[in-house]
């Protein structure tokens, strides 16, 4: 099975950075080109890959989001084609406090381009998704209690996140119509998203203004790139049904290059949006190895979230995601967040995001404390002025602080509730 799908994804991506030639002039081009406001009314957007309802309700990979919440991005139309262009980039000082803390300099970025189209009785999609990431380097950046991957294949990262991969999504959908309110649909990508946990933490407008990512990411959201993955599913109204076949195993270290492998992994979601405000989900899924520097141990996750957005402000949304890792060798642990963020005027906007997790990877084999586990809460709290605004683009400047509460078994080595904070530049289109 594996085979035939590289070949395909193969051709696909080929495809793709054609088809990204084709996006960049449709976004560039004046004629029927055109800035989205952040606003979502029902007709937003070129038109939704999934099914017949508003694109405003389509998130990361497959996965749903309240129809209300804004869009950002540079829309455009040529021909039978419809297209768009959006992304963001920090330049990011990150002091990570404690005896376990460090100072960094870094830069953060996503660049995402869609084009749809007509194709008989159904539509045609093309999404692709470009990260600088891998230039800060293959060990990331400091941030306290992270855990998942590794920088050189022997050691884990701990206390770091990780670069995510030049290439973050390359994916070509296909959806029919069979009714006014219903649609099948298809996601194939090299990589793309699994229908698993909720919208990615940086397509979530309750996430995407803070610069860092949660340190529940590896219990929620971290297969949102995975190197091949083919989803099929079902829609009606707002009721969405879908399954995943896709490979298990986490990205590389090796940031740059296309990785392949068995679709040895599955999952299967259901998302409900019940109104205009509102979007929940379920999933559960069964991942083949995920771990590089655990080759041996298989991981079944189950996460639940509910996204709301608020009539306040220029906008308010919040997020609430529980996810739980149950792997084949070791003890199950569980990760909850919640998050918000709200424009409260134009140029102004808060943000803030609590967590608890259970952390089991803090030490490495041989140390007093290795494997034991530990109850992790982190609140962060940060704010973001938008100072400029050119056209489509919009220039910000922004800063987060981040306390800690932990066993006091981790003071020798994290310090007695540490402070980390972050001061950010922001470029978004």
């Amino acid at each position: 099975m594996a085979l035939p799908f590289v070949a395909f994804a193969r051709r696909v991506q080929g495809h793709l950075l054609r088809g990204a030639f084709v996006l960049a002039v449709l976004a560039a081009a004046p004629h029927g080109a055109r800035a989205q406001e952040p606003a979502a009314p029902a007709s937003a957007g070129p038109g939704a890959l999934y099914g017949p309802y508003a694109m405003t309700r389509e998130g990361s990979g497959t996965s749903w989001q309240p129809d209300s919440t804004p869009m950002y991005g540079v829309m455009g139309e040529r021909g039978a084609w419809s297209g768009m262009v959006h992304g963001m980039a920090d330049l990011i000082y990150d002091d990570q406090g404690g005896p376990r803390g460090a100072t960094q300099r870094f830069s953060t970025s996503m660049l995402m381009l869609m084009a749809r189209r007509a194709v008989g009785e159904g539509a045609l999609g093309l999404r692709l998704m470009l990260s600088s990431d891998p230039a800060m380097g293959k060990e990331g950046y400091p941030l306290l209690f992270q855990t998942g991957e590794t920088a050189d294949g022997r050691t884990p990262l701990i206390d770091r996140q990780h670069p995510h991969d030049l290439l973050m999504e390359a994916v070509v959908t296909y959806s029919r119509n069979f009714s006014a309110d219903g649609s099948l649909f298809l996601y194939a990508g090299l990589p793309g998203e699994p229908a698993l946990g909720p919208e990615a933490f940086m397509h979530r407008l309750s996430g995407m203004d803070n610069p860092e990512a949660p340190i529940s990411h590896h219990w929620l959201d971290s297969t949102h790139v995975t190197w091949g993955v083919v989803t099929a599913g079902v829609t009606y109204a707002g009721l969405k049904l879908e399954a995943s076949a896709f490979d298990g195993r986490e990205p590389d270290q090796f940031h740059y290059n296309i990785e392949t492998g068995p679709l040895d992994s599955y999952s299967v979601r259901a998302t409900l949006n019940p109104s205009a405000a509102l979007s929940m989900q379920v999933s559960y899924g069964s991942l083949k190895s995920p771990e590089q520097l655990e080759p041996g141990i298989d991981v079944r996750r189950s996460t639940a979230s509910v996204t709301y957005n608020a009539p306040w402000g220029e906008w308010w949304q919040t997020t609430l995601a529980f996810g739980h890792n149950a792997p084949t060798d070791g003890r199950a642990t569980s990760g909850w967040l919640l998050e918000s963020a709200a424009r409260v005027a134009p140029a102004h906007t808060v943000f803030a995001r609590a967590e608890r997790v259970g952390k089991d990877e803090l030490f490495t084999e041989g140390q007093p404390l290795y494997g034991e586990s530990f109850t992790v809460d982190k609140l962060s709290v940060g704010y973001l002025y938008d100072f400029l605004r050119l056209k489509e683009l919009r220039f910000g400047v922004g800063a987060l602080v981040s306390t800690y509460s932990f066993p006091a078994t981790l003071n020798s080595s994290y310090g007695y509730r540490p402070t980390s904070f972050m001061v950010f530049l922001r470029a978004r289109l």
